[in-house]
């Protein structure tokens, strides 16, 4: 069975859609193997969005992620990557399509920054990578 990592950004959590956005996940008949609560540090998150560490936007991205608890889990299925990357939706919730997570639950709050509620794996091969940093 492929897996793939989702994390709940600090958006979706204060927002209280931790249980909106699992639920999604579980009536789709994908398998929650491992779930927990974490906070974020710069040195997680540098490793986490390597590709962006030296791009302008990374200090904004680590303030945003650094703002409150996260929740990661391990999802497990077949297609799994893909299944919860079209689930997600567009990573800007404005033009995110109804019925996806970000459609349905995010929007632009006028920040600067893209509070997108979710972050999934985008390759098997990322997911593997990043399952092993957050657990």
């Amino acid at each position: 069975m492929e897996r793939t990592l989702l994390l709940i950004k600090p958006d979706g959590v204060k927002r209280g859609l931790v249980g909106d956005v699992l639920t999604r996940i579980e009536r789709k008949g994908y398998s929650i193997v491992d779930l927990k609560m974490v906070t974020a540090t710069e040195e997680l998150l540098g490793e986490h969005y390597i590709e962006h560490r030296e791009k302008a936007f990374f200090p904004e991205l680590v303030e945003y992620m650094t703002a409150g608890p996260i929740v990661a889990a391990i999802l497990e299925g077949a297609r799994v990557v893909e299944a919860v990357r079209s689930l997600s939706g567009s990573t800007e919730p404005t033009v995110a399509a109804p019925g996806t997570i970000r459609g349905d639950l995010g929007r632009d709050w006028g920040t600067g920054q893209i509070e997108n509620i979710v972050h999934s794996s985008d390759s098997p091969e990322s997911a593997e990578r990043e399952i092993a940093l957050w657990f």
